[in-house]
């Protein structure tokens, strides 16, 4: 028989939070933001595993620039930055990557000449495809076992929350009382 110890479990000796100071067990549940961040995650994981394993040549970053510069060319390379919200030196980086593909060609701005303007090459259009059907493959994945009424709704509900924090963005109202609307700068109801 082992002797008996006066020594007291470690874990009885962290002192704990009063029971007034921890919030309910459901609050600690993943939110909306937290599960849109996993599920960006994995999408993004999955791309660079899938465009690597069918030779790719682009990352997810420069794939990210390449649609953006192809759903509006002729922007500027400061515009595709904060649009992306991503810092100018790493879009430079995936430029130069893009036009030395072949895939993007920058241009002077017409009036402009400190600016300039990206556009796709055929090439480009061409990798633009390849990614189309790569995002589509993992959207496919990612959505198995949802109906399209279902798919349809997530992708309307993550519109309507996009808009609503662009908003705020925009009209800059992150000086206005929390809890409060952009349009009326008085809390939520």
């Amino acid at each position: 028989m082992a002797p008996q110890s006066d020594a007291v479990p470690v874990a009885r000796l962290r002192p704990q939070p009063p029971e007034a100071d921890r919030p309910p067990p459901a609050a600690l549940l993943p939110n909306v933001g937290a599960l849109v961040h996993d599920v960006a995650r994995l999408i993004r994981r999955r791309f660079e595993r899938r465009a690597r394993q069918t030779g790719l040549p682009i990352t997810r970053l420069q794939a990210r620039v390449l649609l953006r510069i192809a759903r509006n060319e002729g922007d500027s390379q400061a515009t595709v930055a904060t649009v992306l919200d991503i810092e100018p030196i790493a879009l430079v980086r995936a430029l130069d990557r893009l036009h030395e593909e072949g895939l993007v060609e920058r241009r002077p701005h017409p009036t402009d000449r400190r600016v300039w303007t990206l556009w796709m090459t055929q090439q480009g259009w061409r990798m633009v495809a390849r990614v189309l059907a790569l995002n589509e493959e993992i959207r496919a994945e990612a959505c198995a076992g949802l109906s399209p009424s279902a798919r349809t709704a997530l992708l309307a509900t993550l519109d309507h929350m996009k808009a609503n924090l662009a908003i705020e963005d925009e009209t800059g109202a992150e000086n206005a009382e929390p809890g409060a609307t952009a349009a009326t700068g008085q809390p939520a109801r």
